[in-house]
């Protein structure tokens, strides 16, 4: 039996972008970001923290994310201190001067932390990065920053959620959603995906076998043949088979988000006051 706060113990998450398929799919933008705000909101009632891979585009996921927890926090039916992580990869912030990285640090509302990842996974403190200069980052330190910060922070939470996702024009050595689910089914950590929006998200799902391929399926990316080792069962969620195959196809959030929150509760009780979720690897051993 579920309580309030049940997820207090654990993290998740989300991973969300806009996909290429949204328009034929009849979604824009607002649909996607209602999405978005919706699952955040349920994993904040039941006292899950989230961790968010560092979108810092202005009016973008990483500003809907934080007004959310600010507005949760403040409201009369906030009854957790559930907690935002924003990890930014190399790539990202040494593109940014110490002075930029501050005023993004000082509009989170006391709420929420930044982890600044290293090229090879390291921390770096606010300390040590103003004194390393800022500059462009070259297609290497893409790829190599990207996948180090997707390294950690797949260490470091217990259940991701991947909805919509970019297949083309992504830098990294795949499209990011990709190697976000690639990373924890390697782990074997619980991942949950919503293919109703299309995109990335769709196409693993089709990958895995939980969907039929579509007129808008792109079979050749850079990363798919890597899920052709995995099938439905490699998800780890505490859904079924056909409940995982409606979370992959509903175009409905709100399908999406009850089937989620069940699958997370079905693996909390299941668990008990154990450490790791039934299946999952412990990051102390990989």
């Amino acid at each position: 039996m579920t309580t309030v706060n049940a997820l207090s113990s654990r993290t998740v998450a989300i991973s969300v972008s806009e996909s290429p398929d949204m328009a034929v799919l009849g979604f824009g933008d607002e649909h996607l970001h209602e999405a978005f705000g919706d699952l955040a909101m349920y994993l904040l009632a039941d006292g899950a923290n989230l961790a968010y891979g560092g979108d810092l585009r202005k009016n973008g996921f990483k500003d809907l994310l934080f007004e959310l927890l600010h507005k949760y926090r403040s409201s009369a039916k906030a009854s957790s201190n559930a907690a935002v992580t924003d990890y930014l990869a190399w790539p990202v912030h040494i593109q940014m001067s110490a002075d930029e990285i501050d005023s993004i640090m000082a509009e989170l509302y006391g709420h929420t932390r930044i982890e600044l990842i290293g090229q090879n996974g390291e921390r770096i403190s606010d300390e040590e990065r103003r004194i390393i200069p800022s500059h462009e980052p070259d297609d290497r330190e893409w790829s190599e920053g990207l996948t180090a910060m997707r390294r950690v922070m797949c260490a470091e939470t217990d259940a991701r959620i991947v909805l919509g996702g970019a297949i083309t024009n992504y830098k990294g050595r795949m499209p990011g959603i990709a190697e976000e689910v690639l990373l924890s089914l390697e782990q074997g950590r619980p991942v949950y995906l919503i293919g109703g929006f299309g995109g990335c998200a769709r196409e693993i799902a089709e990958s895995l076998g939980l969907a039929d391929a579509w007129p808008g399926s792109r079979p050749d990316w850079s990363g798919r043949r890597a899920f052709e080792t995995y099938d439905a069962g490699s998800l780890n969620n505490g859904l079924g088979p056909d409940e995982n195959r409606l979370l992959a196809m509903s175009p409905h959030i709100s399908q999406a988000t009850v089937l989620i929150m069940r699958g997370l509760f079905r693996l909390q009780n299941r668990a008990g006051n154990d450490a790791t979720w039934p299946g999952m690897q412990n990051p102390a051993s990989n």
